[in-house]
């Protein structure tokens, strides 16, 4: 039997998503979890990776239980809440057909960046990039609207397997303005390592004029000359929103 969970979590306190050796990480303790109400070693599936201080608001997963138990959905997600950190949720918990995958069956995933113009902010410390040095809010829209559409984005990853496959789309990037905070929204078919961060750590510098406007152009669809931007925005501003099957 197949099972699909979606969870939230804080990533202030944890190396990222994915299981990582003497790190630790979301992954491992929710398998942990499992792993011991079930009484059987269980590995989850996620939909993607997270990186270290980055935050989910709906991240899914799958894993297989062993059709012989009898398993009360309510109470078993119940069980795994109790247990669970009090920084990680499981907020849904349904059984599905075995095609079912969490991430090959994702067709976009939706993240969102937060910046706080302020210095300093205790309520915000983990969840946003306090960036308070002065930056021009119509050139950072003008800035990231260079990144809708496909393109190939080898030059804002550090991502280095399957180096033949750079292009993405993405299909959609809005940006609010809520007085000192800044919300930059992305959906896309798929985001490399550091993407997001790159092009929001990039976009940031244009709009600082510490770069020029030409800078993202020259780095974008850039073909075989690979250059890696400067510039990388915090992982505490980072979060997976949604994802959408």
């Amino acid at each position: 039997m197949r099972l699909h969970a979606t969870c939230a979590y804080k990533g202030t306190n944890y190396s990222g998503w994915q299981k990582q050796v003497n790190e630790p990480t979301v992954q491992e303790e929710i398998e942990k979890v499992i792993s011991r109400i079930l009484n059987t070693e269980t590995s989850i599936q996620g939909s993607g990776r997270t990186d270290a201080l980055v935050h989910a608001n709906e991240q899914h997963f799958h894993f297989e239980v062993n059709d012989e138990k009898k398993i009360d959905i309510e109470r078993f997600m119940y069980s795994i809440n109790c247990l669970l950190p009090r920084d990680i949720a499981i907020t849904s918990l349904e059984k599905v057909d075995e095609s079912f995958h969490s991430r090959f069956s994702a067709k976009e995933k939706v993240y969102i960046y937060k910046i706080s113009r302020k210095a300093k902010d205790p309520f915000k410390e983990d969840l946003y990039w306090l960036n308070p040095d002065p930056f021009d809010y119509d050139l950072l829209v003008k800035s990231l609207s260079l990144f809708e559409g496909e393109h190939d984005f080898r030059c804002f990853t550090s991502k280095e397997e399957d180096e033949d496959n750079y292009v993405r789309n993405i299909s959609k990037i809005l940006v609010k303005e809520d007085n000192e905070d800044v919300i930059i929204s992305f959906t896309g078919n798929g985001f490399m390592r550091y993407q997001i961060r790159f092009m929001v750590g990039t976009a940031i510098a244009v709009a600082s004029k510490d770069e020029d406007f030409s800078y993202i152009k020259n780095h974008l669809d850039s073909g075989v000359n690979r250059e890696i931007v400067r510039y990388k925005a915090p992982g505490q501003g980072l979060y997976l929103d949604k994802v959408i099957y």
